[in-house]
């Protein structure tokens, strides 16, 4: 039988600690300390060569239980549709209306955060309703 491995979701972008601390705010996640010697994180950021200031963060679940994220910088800007997103599970359980007013109040919590709400699926026959957003710096998620 295999075991269950520990997994971190990473993203490249243009700001980490600005995306870090986004999601940071929608998933209820923690950023780290700073660095051993440093009182924060613009400190430890100040002793680093200029081309590595900023170039990384991360943040992780404060249970323990979620997946950590880290966060890269990377040269390019975001070109095409993500082909792995996240879910965030905001209506587990919940059906209709109900469903629905969950996630449209989570869609408003984040985009007052910096999200933009690309869509929502309605519920149909076959499927509960979701809604498709996109972060701070364009990447793709749902809240479902």
């Amino acid at each position: 039988m295999a075991s269950l491995r520990k997994i971190q979701i990473t993203f490249d972008c243009a700001d980490p600690e600005r995306v870090a601390r986004f999601w940071c705010e929608v998933l209820g996640y923690v950023a780290p300390s700073p660095p051993e010697g440093f009182d924060s994180w613009d400190a430890y950021n100040e002793s680093l060569p200029a081309e590595e200031r900023g170039a990384w963060f991360a943040c992780s679940d404060p249970t323990g239980e979620g997946p950590r994220l880290y966060f890269q910088r990377v040269p390019e800007g975001k070109v095409a549709k993500n082909r792995v997103h996240i879910d965030v599970r905001a209506g587990t359980g919940l059906v209709g209306a109900e469903r629905l007013a969950v996630l449209e109040a989570e869609r408003d919590r984040l985009v007052a955060l910096g999200a933009v709400c690309d869509n929502v699926l309605y519920a149909d026959e076959e499927n509960e309703s979701c809604i498709n957003m996109r972060d701070i710096e364009g990447n793709e998620f749902c809240l479902d």
